[in-house]
């Protein structure tokens, strides 16, 4: 891969790096890794990169690249800047005939993720959204509970996500990542809805299998002097019939990334939580209670959260491996891809452009409606 952002002053190039890594199927080869070339430079020489092919811009790199024979090349390029930096490199990777992994959310606009989305379809090029949380094994296990009808008819989705990170006016304190965040020629419409919103609305949709078709929203701006959203909640619609409840907010003082998510049907419902995810909770209407864990020999787990298990259980999987099985699914994809052979629903079962155009949708209805005097906006994509 080619990675453009994620240097030595970078935020989450680190962790891309990381979860690109530790299968050994993905190996870093060149880098356009900051716009500031003595960073770039730098940035390639720590990460052991030959000078030759640590670029100073996303442009270089993809036209040196492209240019390089076909067993030498990269085959994809990894995008980890701010929002507003998503759409050009994409689209040129692209252009230029490279597959592509990015941050989410996927662009600045709506508009721009529709015109990723048909290039990826008029080029058959795969892109990959990295929603990481859709990466846990026990999120893959609601989910195949959900669609194997284990739960019955869904009727109610909850899904949570605080923060405190920003609850204080922490942009004009000199953190960088809060001054982009909360900048909206930056960021985009909303910053709580862009930054960690999506991220509860994709896992909503995703365990489920339903997808959002009304919205009732608003956005709040709780801390004195800041231009953007920072708090939010959400009543959803779903095409299934069910409801919804989406909270997300990044002045919960003392939270950390307390993402949780409750699935109800007509027989049960699930329960997962960011703070100890290899835990899945089961609730029945007329049994006890389980307590599903990851990397157990339960015949109960499904192919797709025993695909994207490491370590036996017991032994803690969190955050990196599950941004790991993002890489992993999608490399194990492209590698299918480029041999001409067929990858397994397991290895396909990553966030793609669809995800990202509906998450960037999701941005846009959710302001209008805090916008609106109507109690409900229909989701227009």
């Amino acid at each position: 891969m080619g990675m453009v952002g994620g240097g030595q002053d970078a935020f989450i190039g680190a962790i891309h790096r990381l979860a690109a890594n530790m299968d050994g199927l993905i190996e870093l080869k060149c880098g356009a890794l900051s716009i500031r070339p003595e960073t770039a430079l730098a940035s390639g020489k720590a990460l052991f990169l030959p000078e030759s092919r640590t670029y100073l811009t996303y442009e270089e790199m993809i036209k040196a690249e492209a240019a390089l024979p076909v067993d030498e090349r990269i085959d994809f390029v990894t995008i980890v800047t701010p929002n507003f930096a998503h759409f050009a490199p994409a689209m040129m990777a692209l252009d230029h005939g490279f597959n592509v992994v990015i941050e989410k959310p996927m662009t600045f606009s709506l508009e721009e993720a529709k015109l990723l989305q048909q290039k990826v379809e008029e080029t058959g090029l795969i892109l990959c959204l990295t929603h990481t949380y859709s990466g846990y094994p026990m999120v893959k296990q609601a989910k195949a509970m959900v669609s194997e009808g284990k739960l019955g008819k869904i009727r109610k989705v909850w899904v949570e996500y605080p923060q405190g990170w920003l609850s204080k006016l922490s942009e004009r304190e000199g953190n960088t990542q809060a001054a982009w965040r909360t900048d909206p020629k930056k960021s985009g419409k909303s910053s709580v809805m862009g930054d960690i919103g999506t991220h509860a609305a994709h896992l909503a949709e995703y365990i489920t299998g339903a997808k959002i078709t009304d919205v009732c929203a608003e956005l709040n701006t709780l801390v004195e002097g800041r231009v953007m959203d920072d708090d939010g909640a959400v009543l959803l619609k779903f095409d299934n019939g069910s409801k919804g409840v989406l909270m997300a907010s990044q002045v919960a003082a003392g939270e950390e990334n307390a993402l949780r998510i409750r699935v109800y049907g007509e027989k049960g419902g699930v329960e997962w939580f960011q703070h100890d995810p290899n835990t899945l909770m089961v609730r029945w209407l007329d049994e006890p209670a389980q307590v599903l864990r990851a990397g157990s020999n339960y015949a109960n787990l499904s192919s797709f959260a025993t695909h994207n298990c490491r370590t036996p259980g017991g032994h803690p999987e969190g955050y990196l491996e599950a941004f790991a099985n993002i890489y992993r699914n999608f490399a194990l994809t492209l590698n299918c891809k480029l041999e001409g052979t067929t990858p397994t629903p397991e290895m396909l079962d990553f966030p793609s452009v669809e995800d990202g155009v509906r998450g960037m949708a999701f941005i846009d209805n959710v302001v209008a409606s805090s916008q609106s005097d109507k109690k409900w906006t229909p989701f227009v994509l």
